[in-house]
């Protein structure tokens, strides 16, 4: 089992919280120890979900571990903190290179990647303006996200309560700390009523997104990808839109309910987390044949072929942490 396979290292604090085993941690321009990766209890950002972040993915190669499409989400992260009006201390090619270095001394094949900017302790008010930004940069192992068995046999997704946010209510294209209590709640929702994941709809009854996944159905032979004006445009769907095209396979866009998932041939989900993750069943009703789709498997592997730099044609998505 290599380490992007091994499931994250989580253990109790003396403080009663829950603290991934994160090694070594570039915090605002310094590499630390975890434990000394600091912020005050008065910061902003934990009031008031004043923070952007990003989720990223080295991979074990045969030239050692690669950052998968690092360009694309420090970009996002950019994109997410404009949108939030918080100026970043630190050019898009430092954080780049923090992101590389971070993984380089902590000694990981094979990573999950978390950057965030946050606004600091300054004031309490609900202007944040007045508070210092911070960033850092925080790597661990992460196998599969919904676990090997949601993969083997396919997730189980109940629609959830709570709406998808509006456009006007938060801004769905800023990868925003507080727009995911949202999904934090649809998450816990769906676990304790025993499925793998949520599915969220729009205020209009269209589907919009898992807690942290953009949906792809297939049907006829035709594959869509849900395109929703609020949703995060995720850098995964992009790739297996790449990958399924040069497949063969015709893509389409579109926007879709509920039943139009329950009545498809496959239906699975993408996202840095969750990688390639067949959908064996919605709301009580099996998709397809009830299991993993073939067209789902097959992108997946496809996919771990291209993050892993065995596939030449998409080389150029991997940054190499050993150049």
């Amino acid at each position: 089992m290599t380490t992007a396979e091994k499931p994250a290292t989580v253990k109790a604090s003396a403080g009663g919280d829950a603290g991934i085993n994160a090694g070594l941690i570039w915090f605002n321009g310094t590499i630390v120890p975890q434990e000394e990766a600091r912020v005050s209890v008065l910061t902003h950002a934990l009031h008031y979900g004043t923070s952007v972040f990003e989720g990223a993915r080295a991979y074990p190669t045969q030239r050692g571990p690669a950052i998968f499409r690092l360009q694309e989400h420090t970009q996002r992260l950019f994109d997410s903190a404009l949108i939030l009006r918080m100026p970043v201390p630190y050019s898009q090619e430092e954080i780049n290179q923090a992101i590389i270095e971070t993984v380089r001394a902590n000694n990981w094949t094979g990573c999950y990647i978390r950057p965030l900017i946050w606004r600091g302790g300054q004031t309490l008010g609900v202007n944040p303006m007045p508070c210092p930004v911070n960033a850092m940069v925080a790597t661990w192992e992460w196998g599969a996200y919904l676990g090997e068995e949601a993969i083997n046999k396919g997730a189980r997704l109940v629609t959830s309560a709570w709406v998808r946010l509006p456009a006007n209510a938060m801004p769905g294209k800023a990868k925003a700390g507080g727009n995911y209590v949202n999904s934090v709640l649809a998450r816990m929702d769906a676990v304790s009523a025993g499925f793998d994941e949520a599915l969220l709809l729009d205020q209009n009854g269209f589907v919009g997104e898992g807690t942290g996944e953009n949906i792809f159905f297939l049907k006829n032979s035709t594959l869509y990808v849900i395109s929703h004006s609020v949703n995060l445009m995720g850098i995964t769907r992009d790739s297996v839109i790449q990958i399924a095209r040069a497949m063969g396979l015709t893509v389409q866009d579109t926007m879709a309910t509920r039943e139009q998932l329950y009545t498809a041939d496959e239906v699975f989900m993408t996202g840095t987390a969750a990688e390639v993750t067949p959908v064996s069943e919605i709301d009580h009703r099996p998709i397809g044949s009830g299991k993993s789709g073939p067209v789902a498997l097959e992108l997946r592997q496809r996919y771990l072929r291209a993050v892993t730099g065995q596939d030449p044609d998409f080389d150029h998505w991997l940054t190499y942490v050993n150049r």
